[in-house]
């Protein structure tokens, strides 16, 4: 199947078909055959030199020569490309001893599974912030005559799409959100990952060539802002500490104070429960040990 345009001037991908080659081991039992035969009419001719041994003796060689030349093999996840003066006529994927016409032209494309690590590469993300991202992928071809025929240099392709789509992913998000309410880089490895291996299956269907897995290798801020991020991620982790602690003895004052009043352990009007409150909150909110003080006069002295 060879290219074509249709009428509004696009033109149509190239597309896998079952190729024209046979099985190479009956081949090799005729040229087993007709070697075996031109032995015997060499030595015939040698004992008798006629021209009608010579002329016999010539077309057993050149069916020797044809048969020989057609010979090729496929070794497993691998397949050919059969063309006919630059026509494509279809693909052979069973490995083993093949054989075609001489004149048919061949061309071997593997399709193992194939590992790529990308270079780090600087994007800004979805705030403007540079950040450096590397991908890895597992890709492999699965239509050999879009690889081979569709584009110039497939694995270049590969290559290139993968920056591309990893550009395309890392400026659609944030790094990170210290709020924790945005699907970021960082915190949502797994669906970024999906959507990074959907974005390169859409652009490397050109190319005949699917992607199994992938992922991010590398994902960090860039040098220039990564300290100024780092005492960011610090001042936000103190304060989500510090609201933490100041919520938990909120809570505690307000259990001691109802257990104080239920028990009737202790009656407090309102200014000495603004002195326990604010004793409280220092032992429970100070980072250093707290030091009594024993007050031998009553609270307003």
């Amino acid at each position: 199947m060879t290219s074509a345009h249709s009428s509004d001037g696009n033109r149509q991908p190239n597309r896998e078909v079952t190729g024209v080659g046979g099985n190479g081991i009956a081949m090799l039992f005729l040229l087993l055959i007709n070697l075996l035969a031109s032995g015997g009419a060499i030595l015939l001719l040698l004992a008798d030199p006629s021209g009608g041994l010579v002329i016999i003796n010539g077309l057993l060689l050149f069916s020797f020569l044809f048969i020989l030349s057609g010979f090729y093999s496929l070794q497993p996840n691998e397949a050919a490309a059969i063309t006919l003066f630059g026509q494509y006529k279809g693909t052979d994927r069973p490995n083993g001893l093949r054989w075609t016409w001489p004149w048919m032209g061949k061309k071997k494309i593997s399709l193992r599974a194939n590992n790529l690590i990308s270079q780090q590469i600087k994007v800004n993300d979805l705030r403007g912030n540079p950040i450096e991202i590397a991908a890895q992928l597992v890709w492999r071809v699965t239509d050999s005559a879009q690889a081979l025929f569709d584009v110039e240099d497939y694995r270049g392709f590969v290559t290139a799409q993968v920056e591309v789509a990893v550009r395309t992913i890392g400026a659609r998000y944030p790094y990170d959100d210290f709020e924790h309410k945005e699907v970021t880089l960082r915190g949502d490895h797994e669906r970024v990952s999906g959507e990074l291996r959907t974005e390169l299956i859409e652009r490397l269907a050109v190319a005949g060539i699917t992607v199994d897995e992938c992922g991010f290798t590398h994902l960090a801020y860039a040098p220039e802002i990564a300290g100024a991020m780092l005492r960011r991620q610090q001042a936000a982790a103190v304060v989500a500490a510090r609201e933490t602690l100041v919520s938990g003895a909120v809570g505690m004052v307000e259990m001691a104070l109802a257990q104080l009043s239920g028990k009737d352990v202790v009656v407090l009007d309102d200014e000495r429960k603004a002195a326990m409150v604010s004793n409280l909150m220092v032992v429970l909110c100070g980072e250093r040990d707290t030091q009594p003080v024993l007050n031998t006069g009553s609270l307003y002295q």
